[in-house]
């Protein structure tokens, strides 16, 4: 069953993703995002929430170099090897433990979040789910980010969907939304990448 299933999801993506060393085809999504609004430089830090298996986290890395830190929570931990300005963290980000809270700080220039809810089929559930998720890592951007900073989120096409972007509006000048060309055509995902963050005293 199990190799059916692998046979099933694997696509051109997958095994590109093999060839260049990294734990999933999602790299190819950000690679797209990165590649088309060149949000990520040389020396940044980064924030990827929900990290594992690491194939984002390994793409930022190379991208920041050595003056620059990425930074990952997972509720699983990541077991792919990291280059050394990589740092990740076992931890839940919709009850963040402030010991993690702490560790990880402030000052990011870029969050990113490919979260996805374990999904039951049920589309309104799983939008509400996503929802849910990606509340908690824009509220984590807002918080941890740089004035001037960017946003990248995963989330589920559904009715709270506007609410979301609106959400988003409050805390970043230019919002843009985008579905990767390797997302899966019967995905209802979608990413909204938010740049500019507004200083604490422009939000509204």
């Amino acid at each position: 069953m199990k190799n059916s299933k692998k046979n099933k999801w694997a696509d051109h993506y997958t095994q590109k993703a093999r060839e260049h060393g990294f734990p999933a085809r999602s790299v190819y999504k950000l690679d797209e995002i990165q590649n088309k609004y060149r949000l990520i430089k040389k020396g940044d830090k980064v924030l990827d929430l929900g990290c594992a298996p690491g194939s984002w986290l390994m793409y930022a890395a190379d991208i920041v170099g050595k003056r620059g830190q990425i930074k990952g929570i997972d509720l699983n931990p990541v077991s792919v090897k990291l280059p050394g300005n990589v740092t990740t963290y076992v931890g839940n980000i919709q009850d963040m433990n402030q010991e993690i809270a702490q560790s990880v700080g402030r000052g990011f220039n870029v969050v990113l979040s490919d979260m996805a809810p374990a999904t039951t089929g049920n589309k309104f559930s799983d939008s509400v789910k996503s929802f849910d998720l990606a509340r908690s890592a824009i509220n984590i951007a807002i918080e941890v980010l740089a004035a001037g900073g960017c946003f990248v989120c995963k989330i589920f096409q559904g009715e709270d969907f506007k609410e979301f972007s609106d959400y988003a509006g409050k805390f970043f000048y230019k919002n843009r939304i985008l579905k990767p060309k390797s997302s899966r055509k019967a995905s209802r995902e979608i990413f909204i990448i938010s740049s500019n963050k507004k200083g604490r005293d422009q939000s509204s």
